[in-house]
């Protein structure tokens, strides 16, 4: 896609919605977590768990493979699927330990590789994979979530009906970090006021734009 038309996309997402901050998060090993928790549910129930495992663990989320599965399963129930996602935290944080938690190093290590390692850990989806490429090992990647899929969709009249075909249409060439990250969470302010239940893109102040992303 042009690369210039991209960015005329972030910056009026940037214009109209504002500056939505950074991921909510105070370590890499909390952003990973709410990564994890936030598959299928709400954003307040991650919350939720999170502050569970915070007081817990004394605010050291590294401590949680000395948690009991049942102990873990039992703090993040407020997300669901808390079996499965503690199978994924213990299976993630397992890997993180062999390698010491050093998050350049495991960059280095894997380079190009990192998104098919983090693919092969159980649990983690492409959209997950990317979330923690871009937030985590500050790689400049695309995420093309049920959101970025329905805008792409509206802006170009073009389906985009799954993740791969998105994200493999999407390069960030001439984004900083930074912007990549602010993009990604401009696009998710954006489908949860335009997208969800009862909302409409035709009430947005991206209708009727020209955007030739082809």
């Amino acid at each position: 896609m042009k690369q210039d038309v991209l960015k005329q996309l972030y910056q009026d997402l940037l214009k109209n919605l504002g500056d939505q901050g950074n991921w909510p998060a105070e370590s890499p090993e909390e952003i990973i977590l709410g990564a994890i928790l936030v598959q299928n549910t709400r954003w307040e129930n991650v919350l939720l768990s999170i502050n569970n495992l915070r007081q817990v663990l004394d605010g050291d989320f590294k401590k949680i493979l000395d948690l009991e599965p049942e102990t873990l399963q039992d703090l993040i129930r407020p997300t669901g699927f808390y079996k499965n996602k503690s199978k994924s935290i213990l299976k993630v944080f397992s890997w993180l330990d062999q390698h010491a938690y050093n998050y350049g190093e495991i960059e280095d290590n894997y380079g190009k590789n990192l998104r098919d390692e983090l693919l092969g850990l159980f649990g983690i989806g492409q959209e997950t994979a990317d979330v923690l490429l871009l937030y985590v090992f500050d790689q400049l990647v695309f995420i093309a979530d049920k959101y970025a899929q329905k805008l792409f969709s509206s802006l170009t009249r073009k389906e985009f009906s799954d993740y791969s075909s998105l994200h493999q249409a999407v390069e960030l060439e001439g984004f900083s970090l930074s912007e990549a990250q602010q993009f990604h969470i401009l696009i998710l302010e954006f489908g949860k006021i335009y997208f969800a239940r009862g909302a409409s893109f035709e009430e947005s102040f991206l209708f009727g734009a020209t955007f030739d992303l082809t």
